[in-house]
């Protein structure tokens, strides 16, 4: 048998009964949310208020409450990396064959028909539309 606490996922923690709630009161408590904000460990300090609680109920070793609070805070910051990235990037959007006037673009109409049947993705083909502004004269 495995003697070690089970640590749930980071998005599905096990509720704490009542009585380790008082886990997330008290000055130490309140000590580690400020070090957490001077920190600049905003996915722990979420976390904590739920993990602590369960941690002491479910007596976990030290080393797995902070590896589980490390994860959260990983795993947050990995969430925002992304959500930041795709933000810079300016993919557009809204663009679908809806709003999609054939007369108003310069790719030949069978060309956009093949386009618009999407048999190119499944053969992991890619796309690529450059738009060349107008007096440019191309390349």
């Amino acid at each position: 048998m495995n003697d070690s606490p089970t640590v749930p996922a980071p998005r599905h923690r096990m509720q704490a009964p009542a009585s380790a709630v008082a886990a997330t009161s008290g000055a130490a408590f309140d000590e580690a949310i400020n070090l957490t904000r001077r920190l600049k460990l905003p996915h722990i300090r979420r976390a904590m208020a739920e993990i602590i609680p369960t941690a002491k109920a479910q007596r976990w070793d030290p080393a797995e409450i902070v590896r589980a609070l490390l994860a959260e805070e990983a795993a947050g910051r990995d969430a925002a990396n992304l959500r930041t990235r795709r933000t810079r990037a300016a993919f557009p959007t809204g663009k679908t064959f809806h709003i999609w006037h054939e007369d108003a673009s310069s790719i030949p109409v069978p060309t956009q028909s093949a386009l618009r049947t999407l048999e190119w993705v499944g053969r992991r083909e890619n796309l690529c539309v450059v738009e060349v502004p107008p007096g440019c004269g191309g390349w």
